[in-house]
């Protein structure tokens, strides 16, 4: 059986027989952003028989013999000399010879911008920060101030292009999305959103939105001379935005983001059309970031409060507490609560994790050195209060988001546990990758509640080819479920030796593969913190999970409209999951392996 779990493990790449998967490592280039990028290799294109090959291996343990039977027919008539397989392989090759990479733009426009659902719970992570205790409303706005200069900090690193360079195994990686978090913004469409990037301008925006009681603002974050403002100096123009917005009796404008993208959309072309509201909402679109001040929530349990922020985190408690106190489109919005919930929600569409936590680790290393610094009294400017006029369409628009918003909420179920019994010391130990580890883990905890091995996501990273996004690791294997089984299996107690569309698109076995009951993702970080989001299909659930050295943070969600799921069932089974598979390695001579 513990065969089988290495054998797994090797196969997968996820262990390496005599050393250890290396860490990202970083060195710091400065002004060499374009020659680092072209010395990137380019994403090659698998061929077509290795692509064959690897579908038919993912099949295999998720799909009934006679429907792998059928779909081994249908691989053979697509790989058929001069036929359809060999025709779209030329044209993936001619695709890759003429683009920098020709994946990217279809995962960007395949995986986000065409995808209607709402970006909230469905696209858009979250992320929960170690919980702060502030004992007044100041100590909430010295920890913004704080925060927002930290990003500020990390921001001159890019537009310096001092930004360190990241490696993998000695390879460097992409750095493209780090270029792309900042002065970012998703624009709806009717059929199909884009992503707009200011960036370049020939005037970069110099200021942030601030979000509190519903209500707006533009805060500028530099001097006259282009210096950014000191925490102090950001601190006092918080008090001032907190001051002029204590009602809270104003219209939710920031929820309509949160609807279906398609009303999203036809909600936004007719908010645009007063001039008011287009230019308040090019102020949005175009700051460099969101930091939301959020109204404090209903207070939780020590045990209960990782899992209440992380809902906060993802959707903002719905249309009574802070939904309202958003603007989801916005590609990077840093959440500070007053009960000192902390944290942030990203939009999905220009990066994926690593960065975002590597920017989280930057500001959170920041926070932690700098201190209030008393700076001479220069007069500042007023943060501009952004207007809005509602109309009865756009309150009717309104009132249809609070409701899709609530439902939403309602529907989540979010567990987010700390498993307090080892981190990545003991798989390290082992000599074991500590994500395949916990994947493995995740397979057990799965199997023993449905009784069956189920399609698996596990994002990878493509990072080390120019303009890389991610892949899919399919973490479902033969061999995994053969452990699996074996795992609870009186009987095997042995360690044994390790050793139109095509037809084949519209083949059952195809939706199966697709079909994701499991969505997970490692998103390792400094930080003690952990990365939230919703399942994928409406029967999943959507796992994310931060090994730190000694503990490991992860977080279950699942839809309480599906009667099969239930996230703290699953959440409950990985941790007695991940002790039995220690059990097995501990009681094993290690000389066996």
């Amino acid at each position: 059986m513990l065969g089988i779990l290495a054998r797994t493990m090797v196969k997968a790449g996820m262990v390496k027989p005599s050393s250890l998967v290396k860490p990202v490592s970083v060195t710091r280039v400065t002004g060499r952003y374009l020659a680092h990028q072209e010395g990137l290799p380019k994403l090659p294109v698998p061929s077509l028989k290795q692509t064959c090959d690897r579908y038919l291996d993912a099949l295999d343990p998720i799909v009934e013999p006679e429907e792998l039977n059928n779909s081994r027919q249908l691989l053979e008539e697509f790989q058929k000399p001069g036929g359809v397989g060999e025709r779209l392989q030329k044209g993936l090759e001619r695709r890759a010879e003429k683009m920098e990479n020709w994946l990217s733009d279809w995962w960007l426009q395949t995986a986000y911008l065409d995808y209607r659902m709402p970006v909230v719970v469905h696209s858009s992570p979250g992320v929960v920060l170690p919980r702060m205790e502030f004992s007044d409303r100041q100590g909430q706005m010295r920890y913004a101030a704080k925060l927002i200069a930290g990003v500020l900090d990390f921001k001159s690193m890019i537009d310096h292009e001092t930004l360190p360079v990241e490696y993998l195994g000695g390879k460097p990686l992409c750095m493209n999305q780090y270029y792309q978090v900042l002065s970012s913004c998703r624009i709806p469409g009717t059929k199909r959103d884009t992503v707009v990037n200011y960036t370049s301008d020939k005037r970069p925006p110099t200021h942030i939105t601030v979000v509190h009681n519903f209500q707006f603002f533009v805060l500028d974050v530099y001097n006259s001379d282009g210096t950014p403002l000191t925490v102090d100096q950001i601190y006092i123009q918080l008090e001032k935005i907190w001051n002029s917005s204590l009602q809270t009796n104003k219209e939710p404008i920031g929820i309509l983001t949160s609807n279906h993208r398609n009303s999203w959309g036809k909600a936004y072309n007719n908010l645009i059309k007063d001039k008011t509201n287009k230019e308040s909402v090019r102020a949005i679109q175009k700051s460099i970031f969101t930091v939301c001040l959020d109204a404090p929530m209903p207070r939780a349990s020590d045990d209960m409060y990782r899992t209440r922020a992380g809902v906060q985190m993802l959707h903002g408690g719905g249309s009574r507490w802070n939904s309202g106190n958003r603007w989801f489109d916005k590609t990077l919005q840093f959440i500070v609560g007053e009960d000192g919930t902390c944290g942030l929600i990203y939009e999905h569409a220009p990066a994926e994790g690593p960065p975002i936590v590597s920017l989280i680790d930057h500001v959170v290393q920041y926070m932690n050195k700098s201190e209030m610094v008393r700076t001479p009294m220069v007069p500042l400017l007023m943060p501009r209060k952004l207007r809005f006029n509602i109309t009865p369409e756009i309150k009717k628009d309104i009132e249809a988001a609070k409701q899709n918003m609530n439902i939403m909420v309602h529907d989540l179920e979010l567990k987010v546990n700390v498993f307090r019994h080892f981190g990545k010391d003991f798989p390290k130990s082992q000599k074991m990758s500590p994500d395949a580890f916990i994947q493995m883990a995740l397979q057990l905890a799965y199997y023993r509640m449905y009784k069956r091995c189920c399609p698996t996501y596990e994002s990878a990273s493509l990072r080390m080819f120019r303009l890389g996004r991610t892949d899919t690791i399919r973490s479902t294997s033969t061999d995994s479920a053969r452990f699996v089984k074996a795992m609870d299996d009186p009987a095997k107690n042995a360690i044994e030796d390790l050793a139109a569309l095509p037809e084949i698109f519209m083949d059952t076995s195809y939706a199966v593969a697709l079909h994701y009951n499991l969505s997970t993702s490692q998103v390792p970080a400094k930080t003690d913190c952990v990365m939230c989001f919703g399942p994928v299909v409406p029967d999943g659930y959507g796992v994310c999970y931060n090994p730190m050295e000694k503990h490991i943070n992860f977080a279950v969600s699942a839809f309480n409209s599906c009667q099969e799921t239930n996230a703290p069932q699953l959440a409950q089974g990985l941790e007695e999951a991940l002790l039995d598979i220690r059990g097995l390695l501990e009681t094993t001579p290690r000389a066996r392996l």
